[in-house]
């Protein structure tokens, strides 16, 4: 019996999010049809020229907003941001540093800091456990 493998593609709406771009900006060849894992390689190691230019100047997705302006996507909602930015609007947004995005960026830190101090904390007991699961020096 001889195996053949199949092509795997994916949805368009997928490989805009692998590539970090707003799908409803992207050429309509890209929207209407389907992304095998070979092209979608190919678009990440030799982006096209409105690749770049997506990547470079937007419409950005929200993950790719909340990353450039140091927040989460519920962050963004809560500060009325539901639509997605360019690179020019997240550069204004940047300058005029408004209340909601200062408070929405420290909440962020602390989130990051929590985090950090959890995965300090578990990589301890794992060290610990390890130790104790180790044998001792023999008795006599």
């Amino acid at each position: 019996m001889k195996s053949h493998q199949t092509t795997q593609t994916m949805k368009p709406a997928t490989a805009a999010k692998k590539l970090g771009v707003y799908l409803e900006a992207t050429p309509a060849e890209f929207q209407e049809g389907v992304v095998s894992r070979a092209e979608l390689n190919a678009l990440q190691a030799d982006p096209p020229e409105w690749l770049r230019d997506l990547r470079r100047d937007g419409p950005h997705p929200r993950p790719v907003v909340a990353a450039k302006l140091g927040t989460s996507i519920a962050g963004l909602a809560r500060g009325g941001i539901t639509e997605p930015l360019t690179t020019e609007q997240i550069d204004a947004l940047k300058a005029e540093r408004p209340e909601w995005l200062e408070k929405e960026r420290a909440t962020q830190a602390e989130v990051r800091k929590e985090a950090a101090r959890i995965k300090e904390k578990k990589a301890e007991k794992a060290e610990k456990a390890e130790r104790a699961d180790q044998p001792g020096p023999p008795r006599s």
